[in-house]
């Protein structure tokens, strides 16, 4: 079975960089409080760095 790691979106895109906003988009989430479950890979966990400032990785 595949790694997963859970991601929750905390702050708002509004107003950050295109690059930032499309990282969050690509990590499949939508909505402040929106919660999603992704496999650990690089690519994701490059993403997941870029915007570690809106996220909290990890368990609830």
């Amino acid at each position: 079975m595949s790694a997963t790691v859970k991601v929750k979106l905390l702050k708002s895109t509004i107003g950050r960089l295109k690059a930032h906003q499309a990282c969050v988009r690509g990590l499949g989430l939508r909505r402040i409080g929106h919660q999603v479950e992704v496999l650990d890979t690089p690519e994701n966990r490059g993403m997941i760095n870029k915007v570690s400032y809106l996220l909290k990785v990890g368990g609830e």
